[in-house]
C-alpha cells in the first residue's frame, strides 16, 4: 500500500512540474516595426523584435506585394533578439505585407504573427528621353537624361531655379538643342540648377553622362555647316561670305544663369568627344553667366562660331581644355576661373585656352585670310584667372598638362586684363598666320600677368620642354626672331611675365612669386583630392606686393576691342577684386553632393 501511494505521489508530482514548465515558458512574442513606404522595385529592411522565452528556434515569413527574405535572425536558443527583413517592393504601386511567424525550442507559436503594411511608391524620377515637345521641369521632381534627348526647332525647355536634371551613364544621356529650339535654364544664387551625374554620392566620374550641345543659327567659317561636336546627324550654323555680319545677329537660342554642368563630356567613339558645355552658332542674343563645368571628361566651354557671349565663367579639374574656341566664333567673356587638379589631363595635351580658327592653318579666301579677319575666330576675352595644376615648384603635375595658351590656325582671338598660372609652358603661336594677327593688332593681348616655370621672358622652339614663349615648328624656329618675336609681342603689349613657382624651401625664383600679384595659394589644387578641396573656397584678391605684377588698381579698358558688353569700371586684372563672385551657387566638392 505503501509503494502503491508513494507512486501516486510521484506522478502528481510530475505533474506539477508539466504545469509549471507551461506557466514558465510563454510562447514567442513579436514586435514589428512602424509602417513604412519603399518605391517600387526598390528594397526595405524591417526589423522585428522577438521575445523567445523558450529560446530561439526558428522563423517563417509570408509577404504581398512584393518579396521577402530573412536577412540576419537570433542564434539558436536566445531569449530575446531581431529579426531582419529584407523587403523588395513589385512592379505596381499598392499595399503590401510581410507577415513573421516565430517558433521557439518548444514549438510553440502561438497566435503571434506580425504584420506589417508597406505603401509601394512609385520611383518619382521623371525620364527625359526622344524627342521633346515644350515643356517646364518643376523643382522638386527629380529628371533622368536617358540616352540623346533632343529640344527641337520650335520648341522651348523651361528648367525652373533648384531643379536637379542627372545624366543616365548607362545610356550616356546627352541633351541636344537643336537650331531654333530653346533653353531655358534660368537659376539663382540661392537655388542653382544642377546637370550632373545619376551616379551616387562619391561614385561620381567625369564622363558619366554626355553634357550639353546647344546650337544656333549664327555664323560658322565653314564650307559646309558642321556637325555639333561629337555627334552626328546634328548640323547647325549658317555659312558663306555674305553671312558673315548678319548670321546669329539677335538670335536669342534661350538663357543659362546660375546652372551648373558636372561630370559631363564623354567620348562616344574613339576622338570623338562632347564637352561639358558645347555652344554651336548660338546668337548674340542668347545669355549665359554664371555657369560652372566642373570635372568634364573634354572641355569645360567650347564655342563653335556664332556670337554668344558669357559672363562668369567656372571651370573646375576638367580633362582636356577649359576655354576652347573654334570656327569664327566672336562673342565676348568677362570673368572667368579656371582650376586645374594636379593629375588630370589629356593624353592631346591639355590647356587653359585653346583657339582654332579651322581644323588647319590654312586661309580661309574673303572670310579668314592675309586681309579679311571678319569670319576669324575673333573672341574677346577679359578678367580671367587660371590657376593651374602647379602651385610651387616642387609640385608633380601630369605629364599631360601643355599650355596656358595655346593659339593657332589663324586664331584672332584677343585676351585683356587676365592672370595665368601653373602650366609647364606659357604662350604657344603654332602659325605666321596667328603671329601676323597678333603683330598686325588684328588681335590683341594686354595687360595680362602670366607665370611659368622657366626663366621668365625666355623664347623658345616647341621642343623645349619648359619655357615661357613658344611657337611652332611651321614658322621654322632655327630662324631668328621667331619665338623672340613672341615674347617682344607680349612685352610691349604691357604684358608682363615672371617665374610663378612660390619660393617655400629656399633656392631661388625668389624675387617675384604668385602671392605678389595678390592671388592667394588656397586656390590652387595643390594636394588636395576630389574629396577634400574645399566646397567653397574663397577667391577674393588680396594686397600683394607693389609693382608691375599685381593686379590691384592696374586694369586697362582703353582698347578699342573691349566694347559695351565689358563693365570696364573696374579696377583689378584677373577674375576677382574684393568679392567672390562665386559665393552661394558655384560647388567645388561636387563628389559627395546629396541631390
Amino acid at each position: 500500500m505503501k509503494k502503491i501511494f508513494g507512486l501516486i505521489i510521484l506522478v502528481n508530482f510530475l505533474a506539477f512540474l508539466g504545469c509549471k514548465d507551461d506557466e514558465i515558458f510563454d510562447s514567442p512574442t513579436v514586435t514589428p516595426p512602424a509602417a513604412a513606404s519603399v518605391q517600387i522595385n526598390a528594397a526595405l529592411e524591417l526589423s522585428f523584435t522577438v521575445v523567445t522565452p523558450a529560446g530561439y528556434k526558428s522563423s517563417a515569413i509570408t509577404q504581398t506585394g512584393g518579396t521577402a527574405v530573412i536577412k540576419t535572425q537570433p542564434t539558436a536558443g536566445d531569449k530575446t533578439g531581431t529579426v531582419v527583413v529584407t523587403f523588395t517592393a513589385g512592379t505596381s504601386a499598392g499595399a503590401g505585407s510581410v507577415s513573421l511567424t516565430v517558433t521557439d525550442n518548444k514549438d510553440k507559436t502561438g497566435s503571434q504573427t506580425a504584420v506589417i503594411a508597406i505603401t509601394l511608391v512609385p520611383d518619382p524620377t521623371v525620364i527625359l528621353e526622344g524627342t521633346l515637345a515644350t515643356r517646364t521641369l518643376s523643382k522638386g521632381t527629380p529628371y533622368l537624361i536617358k540616352g540623346t534627348v533632343i529640344v527641337p526647332s520650335g520648341v522651348t525647355l523651361t528648367v525652373q531655379a533648384g531643379v536637379v536634371v542627372k545624366g543616365d551613364k548607362a545610356t550616356k544621356g546627352l541633351l541636344i538643342i537643336q537650331p531654333g529650339g530653346i533653353l531655358i535654364s534660368n537659376g539663382t544664387a540661392t537655388e542653382p540648377i544642377v546637370f550632373t551625374s545619376s551616379q551616387n554620392p562619391g561614385e561620381r566620374d567625369r564622363g558619366d553622362w554626355g553634357g550639353i550641345s546647344w546650337t544656333g543659327n549664327g555664323f560658322v567659317n565653314q564650307a559646309a555647316k558642321p556637325n555639333a561636336e561629337g555627334i552626328t546627324g546634328q548640323a547647325y550654323g549658317t555659312v558663306g561670305v555674305a553671312n558673315m555680319l548678319t548670321a546669329g545677329v539677335g538670335e536669342n537660342n534661350g538663357s543659362m544663369k546660375f546652372t551648373r554642368i558636372e561630370y559631363a563630356g564623354i567620348e562616344l567613339t574613339p576622338n570623338n568627344e562632347t564637352n561639358s558645355l558645347t555652344m554651336g552658332a548660338l546668337g548674340d542674343a542668347t545669355v549665359i553667366e554664371n555657369v560652372q563645368a566642373s570635372f568634364g571628361g573634354d572641355d569645360s566651354f567650347e564655342w563653335f562660331g556664332g556670337r554668344v557671349n558669357g559672363k562668369r565663367l567656372v571651370s573646375l579639374s576638367a580633362w582636356d581644355d577649359d576655354f576652347d574656341s573654334d570656327f569664327g566664333w566672336s562673342g565676348n567673356v568677362q570673368w572667368g576661373l579656371v582650376v586645374r587638379n594636379v593629375s588630370s589631363a589629356d593624353q592631346s595635351g591639355s590647356n587653359a585656352f585653346e583657339s582654332d580658327n579651322q581644323g588647319n592653318g590654312d586661309a580661309i579666301a574673303g572670310i579668314c585670310d592675309g586681309t579679311v579677319k571678319t569670319g576669324c575666330t575673333s573672341g574677346v576675352f577679359s578678367n580671367i584667372t587660371v590657376l593651374g595644376p602647379r602651385d610651387i615648384q616642387s609640385r608633380t603635375i601630369s605629364n599631360n598638362y601643355d599650355n596656358t595658351l595655346h593659339i593657332r590656325r589663324r586664331s584672332n582671338i584677343s585676351i585683356f586684363n587676365s592672370f595665368f598660372s601653373g602650366f609647364r609652358k606659357g604662350l604657344r603661336i603654332d602659325d605666321q598666320g596667328t603671329l601676323d594677327n597678333l603683330t598686325s593688332g588684328s588681335a590683341v593681348h594686354a595687360y595680362n600677368v602670366l607665370s611659368v616655370p622657366g626663366t621668365a621672358g625666355t623664347a623658345t622652339s616647341a621642343t623645349a620642354s619648359d619655357g615661357l614663349f613658344l611657337t611652332g615648328l611651321t614658322i621654322a624656329p632655327a630662324a631668328a626672331g621667331n619665338a623672340t618675336a613672341i615674347a617682344d609681342y607680349w612685352t610691349t603689349n604691357n604684358n608682363t611675365s615672371f617665374n610663378d613657382i612660390q619660393n617655400v624651401s629656399g633656392g631661388v625664383n625668389t624675387t617675384s612669386k604668385i602671392t605678389d600679384t595678390g592671388i592667394s595659394l588656397d586656390g590652387y589644387w595643390g594636394s588636395r583630392t576630389s574629396a577634400t578641396y574645399p566646397s567653397n573656397p574663397s577667391f577674393v584678391l588680396g594686397a600683394g606686393v607693389a609693382g608691375v605684377n599685381n593686379l590691384n588698381g592696374t586694369a586697362n579698358y582703353t582698347n578699342a576691342k573691349l566694347g559695351s558688353f565689358f563693365d570696364k569700371t573696374l579696377t583689378y586684372r584677373g577674375a576677382f577684386g574684393a568679392t567672390d563672385w562665386t559665393d552661394g551657387w558655384a560647388e567645388f566638392q561636387p563628389l559627395t553632393k546629396v541631390y
